[in-house]
């Protein structure tokens, strides 16, 4: 069995939701705290023990590659002047080597997937999505390469949703479980309220079979108009079987602005250097709320 070691972050969404301020920035670099949300996403893939990432960009998302990429003149100014705790925030991602692709014309998330055929190859591998951080012990992508390795499928990442949310996501039809693993009949994208077979909803997290591309090659158009991932994901359900994975960890939806916000200000009061003054901050706007509430 091959090792899953390459994976694709699309990217090149035209971020209408955080407009205007991604009129010329790409939604991916706004930061939460001091990092940009796509180098969480970059982080936990190297956490994972992914080798080689390919980002799927877009028109205006230069930003992106500037980022990633070696500021030889920055890391010298902060050797000479002994900043090493920030050098090594800045050399943070350099044990992955990260390629780019331009995808020409927004046709959708299988669409982004699909132009990333060529850098993949015949070759098993991951796809994390921008939109979603997640914090746990283990890296929630590392949790779904132990189930790929253990079943030798697609393994999709899921995770509960309330009932009025199912719309928003691709659920699972779930037909037998092990533990948190689900053999899924059915992938359905964006049911309609009501109509949902389950609450289990795909959380931005994969592991594919290289035969995916076959499907997502038929450019065929799903919900919103767009080529679906899901879709395709349930065309190669139909002939090798693709498993979901509840994943343990806490997801946080940075890809609209309320999610976006509250995870800012979840990563502030819980950041060990910053906490307890942003804690104070917060007490300080409003002083209706109990302090010792804040300081748990």
């Amino acid at each position: 069995m091959k090792r899953v070691t390459k994976a694709i972050i699309p990217a090149a969404g035209l971020g209408t939701r955080f407009l205007p301020v991604t009129k010329a920035m790409p939604k991916e670099m706004l930061p939460i705290l001091d990092k940009p949300t796509i180098q969480y996403i970059v982080e936990e893939a190297i956490e994972s023990g992914i080798e080689d990432l390919i980002i799927v960009t877009g028109k205006g998302k230069r930003a992106i590659e500037d980022h990633f990429d070696t500021n030889f003149e920055l890391e010298e100014n902060l050797i000479k002047k002994e900043k090493y705790e920030l050098l090594k925030k800045v050399q943070s991602c350099s044990k992955v080597e990260i390629h780019y692709i331009r995808q020409k014309e927004p046709r959708g998330l299988g669409h982004a997937v699909w132009s990333a055929r060529k850098f993949i190859g015949n070759e098993p591998f991951a796809v994390l999505l921008g939109d979603d951080i997640v914090q746990s012990p283990e890296p929630s992508l590392r949790q779904l390469i132990k189930q790929y390795e253990e079943t030798g499928n697609s393994v999709i990442g899921v995770q509960s949703v309330p009932d009025e949310e199912t719309p928003r996501y691709g659920i699972i039809d779930p037909i037998q479980q092990d533990g948190r693993l689900y053999k899924v009949g059915d992938f359905i994208e964006k049911p309609s309220l009501g109509t949902a077979p389950s609450n289990l909803a795909i959380m931005g997290r994969y592991i594919l079979t290289p035969e995916i591309f076959g499907f997502l090659g038929e450019h065929e158009v799903g919900a919103g108009g767009e080529i679906q991932l899901t879709d395709a994901i349930q065309k190669l359900n139909e002939i090798q079987s693709v498993f979901a994975y509840d994943f343990v960890g806490k997801r946080y939806d940075v890809g609209e602005m309320l999610g976006f916000i509250r995870t800012t200000i979840d990563f502030a009061v819980n950041s060990p250097i910053y906490g307890e003054q942003v804690k104070e901050i917060i007490w300080e706007l409003f002083p209706e709320y109990e302090k010792h509430s804040l300081m748990k």
